[in-house]
């Protein structure tokens, strides 16, 4: 494949809210420069930061990378709206501010795309602890640094369950995904009501954007593919207030709430159909392996994980919890 132009045109996507993840835009920033395939563009988003949008005009925008502002709802989702609204690739990558993509990344997430059935592609992240992977997020191999946990998804990360090999998969991860351009003209951007804002750890808006997505071109009697691609590798650092334990509960507690927003949505049967088979097989896996290994904190870890998750479900289905979540415009109409 090295030599040959990708099947399709990228704008690499790169949102940032604070001048505390200075280095980290910095490098990732590099990592898309250093691609042996080029993306038409590259944009850096900023959430509602004046300093630090400034930063970015001064630093980046002499080598060629486009310097946004949010201007739509502050958060995540409004800074990757604003992105979409703007992008001239035909398909628009989405990279964390934290991570930083692995040679042949953007080459090996482009190439699915030759599919034309393909609507979106995503990749692996691998983390980067600050010191050795923790308790609170056990693995099967805690000495590998390219080895899954059951619970990575806590810190934005590729976990034990999802494929080895390029795959159909229902949904991508937000640090390292790819939607054709035409997908946002059809359903709308990401649903803003349910993105993050700065830290707090609410999300799923990726989540549901898959679902609808995939939903919407079934109405349409389009059989589409969301697929994972495992070459496509970016590194996540994880900062250390993430390993902690009040982080476990708190994004937990989070993701129950988002999972009950995204039902809302998009309806339970597809929001859940993944969790059911991770809740019911991978992570009684993981407690029988930590604990035949002595590890009681980690074992725990895995529990404590799933009832506050469920906990956070359960109370985001409660009357009114989610009653202000709502989908874009385009969502709605169904346009």
């Amino acid at each position: 494949m090295i030599g040959y132009p990708p099947v399709v045109t990228a704008t690499v996507v790169i949102c940032a809210y604070t001048e505390k993840r200075w280095d980290d835009i910095v490098a990732a920033v590099a990592s898309v420069a250093a691609q042996d395939v080029r993306p038409i563009e590259t944009m850096v988003v900023v959430d509602h930061n004046e300093a630090l949008l400034h930063r970015a005009y001064r630093t980046f925008g002499p080598r060629g990378v486009r310097v946004l502002p949010n201007q739509s709802t502050q958060g995540l989702s409004g800074a990757r709206n604003t992105a979409v609204a703007r992008a001239a690739g035909e398909v628009i990558v989405f990279l964390d501010d934290d991570a930083t993509a692995r040679p042949g990344w953007l080459r090996a997430l482009l190439a699915p795309y030759a599919d034309p059935r393909v609507i979106a592609v995503g990749g692996v992240a691998h983390p980067r602890w600050p010191d050795g992977r923790p308790v609170t997020l056990p693995g099967d191999a805690p000495t590998d640094r390219n080895a899954t946990g059951e619970l990575d998804w806590v810190v934005g990360c590729t976990y034990t369950g999802q494929p080895t090999e390029q795959s159909e998969v229902r949904n991508l991860m937000g640090c390292n995904m790819s939607f054709r351009a035409e997908v946002f003209k059809r359903v709308g951007g990401f649903a803003e009501d349910i993105g993050r804002i700065g830290k707090n750890p609410l999300g799923c808006e990726e989540t549901e954007l898959c679902i609808r997505a995939r939903q919407a071109y079934a109405r349409d009697g389009r059989a589409v593919r969301i697929v994972f691609e495992p070459r496509a590798e970016v590194d996540h650092r994880v900062s250390d207030d993430r390993v902690e334990w009040r982080y476990l509960r708190r994004r937990s507690w989070a993701e129950g709430l988002s999972k009950a927003a995204v039902s809302k949505l998009v309806g339970s049967d597809d929001a859940l159909s993944t969790e059911r088979d991770y809740v019911a097989n991978v992570l009684p896996k993981a407690v029988v392996r930590e604990l035949r290994r002595g590890r009681i904190s980690s074992a725990a870890a895995v529990m404590i994980c799933l009832s506050w998750t469920s906990a956070g479900y359960l109370r985001g289905k409660l009357p009114g919890a989610t009653s202000n979540v709502r989908l874009p415009a385009a969502g709605r109409n169904g346009v």
